[in-house]
């Protein structure tokens, strides 16, 4: 069995400043009734306050990304790969003089960062549906301690499309 390297070819690069917020753990708020269907729901509601601000970040950067690029973009379809450099606050308490591992709660867990960014690039109209990004490579990283890595808290997306699998 032989195993091939799909062929990428970048198509946006966005760059977001600000906190980036995991997205994902939900409390539970009560019963709600549908007035359409008339069944009753659970509530649930997202815990972190700072979602909605990055998702926010997101979607403006994502958008003048696009605007950026000049000629006439239509959001990414198809296979699809991203490269995310997150940049997130150093805590106080961490070495200043060398290179340490953004391992706390304080991060946040990589997978819930992905999910609250691929819902500010779609809702942004940098790709027709977040379910369209099948490979991804994803970092956190402090300051200055990552060749992508910002000066301040943000992310690097770089997105691509994917040629033919075969």
């Amino acid at each position: 069995m032989t195993t091939t390297h799909l062929e990428r070819q970048h198509r946006l690069t966005i760059v977001v400043h600000g906190r980036p917020a995991p997205q994902g753990s939900k409390r539970y708020a009560g019963h709600r009734l549908n007035a359409a269907s008339g069944r009753v729901s659970a509530v649930l509601v997202e815990q972190s306050k700072r979602v909605k601000p990055w998702r926010a970040l997101v979607t403006a950067a994502t958008q003048e990304a696009i605007a950026t690029g000049g000629a006439r973009y239509a959001p990414l379809d198809g296979p699809l790969g991203a490269d995310i450099v997150f940049t997130v606050l150093k805590p106080a308490t961490a070495p200043k003089r060398r290179r340490t591992w953004p391992t706390t709660r304080h991060s946040g867990d990589i997978d819930k960062l992905l999910r609250s960014t691929f819902d500010g690039i779609a809702d942004g109209g940098g790709v027709v549906d977040d379910s369209r990004i099948i490979r991804v490579t994803a970092t956190k990283t402090f300051p200055g301690e990552h060749p992508d890595a910002l000066d301040r808290p943000g992310a690097i997306i770089r997105l691509y499309t994917l040629g033919d699998p075969s």
